[in-house]
C-alpha cells in the first residue's frame, strides 16, 4: 500500500471519495485497484495493473480489474485511452488537459502540453463556428535517428 502521508494516497483518497459520494461499496479488491492507479505513472494497461494488484491480494481476478475498470471509467474517474495498435490504457481523470504522443515502436505515452496547439484548435473552431467542449490529441511516432 502506499504511505498516507505521500500524495499517491491523497489521490487514492479522493479516487475512493468520489466513489463512495457515487453510492458504490469500497471493497479491498477496489481499494488496491484505486491505490494502484494513484501511485501509476505513465498510462497502465489492466493486465499492469491486475500484476501489481495479485501482488497485494492473491484473490484478485482479471475480471475483477476488468469489472473495476468499467465502472472507474463509467463514473468519470478514469481515462481510458485507446491507442492505435495496443490494448486500452487507463489514466486518473483528475489533473491538467494534456495531449498525447505514442511511441509506435516501444508503446511508450508521452504526455504534452502546447498553448500553439490548444490556441490553433480554438481558432479553427471558432471560425467553423463550433465551441470546443472536449478534445483528444494522439500523436503516433518514432524517435529520430540522431
Amino acid at each position: 500500500m502506499t504511505d498516507p502521508a505521500s500524495p499517491a494516497a491523497s489521490d487514492t483518497d479522493d479516487l475512493t471519495d468520489r466513489l463512495r459520494k457515487a453510492g458504490f461499496r469500497i471493497t479491498r479488491p477496489r481499494q488496491i485497484i484505486l491505490s494502484i492507479i494513484a501511485s501509476q505513472a505513465g498510462h497502465p494497461d489492466a493486465r499492469d495493473i491486475f500484476q501489481e494488484a495479485v501482488k497485494q491480494d492473491a484473490r484478485i481476478s482479471l475480471a475483477t480489474v476488468y469489472r473495476t475498470m468499467k465502472l472507474l471509467e463509467d463514473e468519470g474517474v478514469i481515462q481510458r485511452h485507446a491507442f492505435e495498435g495496443g490494448p486500452a490504457r487507463f489514466e486518473a481523470a483528475e489533473g491538467d488537459h494534456h495531449d498525447h504522443l505514442i511511441d509506435i515502436e516501444t508503446g511508450a505515452v508521452v504526455e504534452f502540453t502546447s498553448e500553439r496547439i490548444e490556441a490553433l484548435q480554438e481558432e479553427i473552431a471558432d471560425r467553423l463556428g463550433y465551441e470546443i467542449v472536449h478534445h483528444r490529441l494522439e500523436l503516433y511516432g518514432r524517435r529520430k535517428n540522431t
